[in-house]
């Protein structure tokens, strides 16, 4: 698909991954929009990016989805990209005392419902367009979880799967394309603790996300992730192995 002159969204665009890819979006003449839960946040990535529009919303919250909403539909009415892009994650063990169901239910909001919620709305804007898409960003944990975040893998892996469903179906009656980005290790402040320093750099992210977008490939498997994926049809439980060793 054609991705210049086009106005885009990014939630999560605030930092990491997001924030390059609407840097680079933005290099390509496209209007961009970002929002993110954190003002701070998103004032600092507006100072980087000139004029790009920050929209302060938190996604796991249904009045300021529904607010966010009512303003594109006002003053953005020919938004025809929708990057989801952010997330939430908990670092932990599972076992005694893990709270796991706690840690669960804030990564499921902010991973999975947030993003079908956020989508299901901004259709009637994006089915308006002459060319649309939907860009879902999960993770290479879909394909073998990361034992030391079990419930973000989840959540990654319900939102892969939610995925594929709106893919089929939207592809029956509209023009709106969805996509689905699978970034391996990021060097992001999200990884931090799980040794994000050993992670390829945003920009990559975003670099393969447009030319993959460009090429319309539907599954775009970000650098090692690809590999990754092969070793995982070959042989899930090296797959697993792999993802957990050390």
């Amino acid at each position: 698909m054609n991705i210049s002159n086009k106005t885009i969204l990014v939630t999560g665009g605030g930092s990491g991954i997001g924030l390059a890819t609407a840097q680079l979006l933005l290099e390509k003449g496209n209007r961009l929009l970002i929002t993110g839960r954190s003002e701070a946040r998103l004032q600092q990535a507006v100072a980087q990016l000139p004029g790009v529009t920050a929209i302060a919303s938190d996604l796991t919250d249904t009045a300021s989805v529904a607010a966010l909403v009512r303003r594109l539909e006002a003053e953005f009415s020919d938004l025809s990209v929708l990057i989801n892009n952010a997330g939430h994650g908990n670092v932990y063990q599972l076992g005694i005392g893990a709270d796991a169901a706690t840690k669960a239910g804030e990564e499921m909001a902010a991973n999975y419902l947030g993003t079908i919620r956020l989508t299901e709305l901004l259709l009637p804007l994006l089915t308006r367009q002459p060319e649309a898409a939907i860009v879902n960003v999960t993770s290479i944990v879909v394909f073998a979880p990361a034992a030391v975040m079990p419930t973000y893998a989840a959540s990654k892996a319900a939102l892969h799967s939610y995925t594929q469903s709106l893919r089929h179906t939207l592809a029956q009656t509209t023009q709106v394309k969805v996509f689905e980005l699978f970034p391996p290790l990021v060097n992001t402040d999200f990884t931090t603790e799980v040794g994000g320093e050993n992670g390829i750099p945003p920009r990559q992210v975003a670099t393969e996300l447009v030319a993959g977008l460009e090429q319309d490939n539907a599954e775009i498997l970000v650098g090692q992730t690809a590999q990754f994926y092969e070793l995982h049809r070959a042989s899930p439980a090296e797959a697993f192995a792999a993802m957990n060793q050390g």
